[in-house]
């Protein structure tokens, strides 16, 4: 399977870092200064505060066609931006970001064959530090939390079983999702919240020090789930709404003081987060009123 990842930021580096250790034929895109950062040093990783390694991930500006799939990690104000380029390449595109949207303005764009959904596996979170990323050390727990992909109309098809078995040969636990519309719609309904309270307070531990914040945030995310035409995928989202709030309160605060937390991209507070955040709240609030 020859991939290009289009998007060399935290999480596209991540994941073609590790995809190109596994051996797979895998391309990077990347314009500007970080297109000559990438050139010049390779993508350079550091888990948490350890040195700094370089992962010599071959780098490409205007693509010149030939991959059998795209993974686009890009943020979720970005996609409108990105869909005429994907629009000019060849092979299926598997969108790999927050998006809560459904598959439809994707497949107007570039082909409705041509789509499919997921999300980044656990191991694509962490921050930038200049041009390194650092990322969250693995656990036992997040290496067995899986990446999905899924059609949009929920089938199990050739092209799907053959794409996460490819992964799944690279070191990484992705599955098939038959649910995958309703399974990015349930998390946006819990990031969308998380993420612009986190930013309000000025980071995850300023947040938790804020039991009234995490209340008013719990509550945001409260009316997202009750929002949703079916019920929560994964189904364990549906705590959020059936568990005693002080319960909740004192897990999420404890979470938000995490090294998970701390590492997993919450303490962005760039301009572009906020965008980003902001989209996902506003493609949250437009799903409201189509119901």
């Amino acid at each position: 399977m020859k991939l290009l990842v289009y998007g060399a930021g935290v999480c596209g580096s991540l994941f073609s870092a590790h995809l190109h250790e596994a051996g797979l034929d895998v391309s990077l895109l990347a314009r500007g200064e970080r297109l000559a950062s990438l050139r010049r040093y390779g993508v350079q990783l550091a888990e948490e505060d350890s040195p700094v390694r370089r992962v010599p991930v071959p780098v490409v500006e205007n693509p010149a066609g030939g991959y059998d799939l795209t993974a686009v990690l890009v943020r979720t104000h970005q996609v409108d931006s990105v869909l005429e380029s994907l629009a000019g390449l060849e092979g299926d595109v598997l969108f790999l970001h927050n998006w809560a949207a459904g598959a439809e303005p994707l497949g107007a764009a570039i082909g409705h064959e041509r789509v499919l959904l997921g999300f980044p596996p656990a191991l694509a979170g962490g921050t930038m530090d200049g041009d390194v990323v650092r990322y969250r050390a693995t656990t036992f727990m997040t290496s067995r939390v899986p990446m999905p992909i899924g059609e949009p109309d929920g089938r199990t098809t050739p092209r799907l079983e053959r794409i996460v078995r490819g992964f799944r040969t690279a070191g990484i636990n992705a599955k098939a999702e038959p649910r995958m519309d309703a399974w990015l719609k349930t998390h946006a309904a819990f990031e969308a919240p998380l993420g612009q309270a986190v930013h309000a307070a000025g980071g995850p531990v300023a947040l938790a020090d804020d039991p009234d914040a995490v209340r008013g945030m719990l509550h945001l995310m409260r009316q997202n789930l009750a929002a949703m035409p079916g019920p929560p995928v994964p189904r364990a989202f549906a705590a959020l709404r059936t568990l005693p709030e002080g319960l909740l309160v004192a897990l999420l605060r404890r979470f938000l003081r995490s090294p998970t937390a701390v590492y997993s991209g919450l303490s962005d507070a760039s301009p572009a987060t906020a965008a980003e955040l902001g989209r996902l709240a506003q493609q949250m609030r437009a799903h409201a009123k189509v119901r």
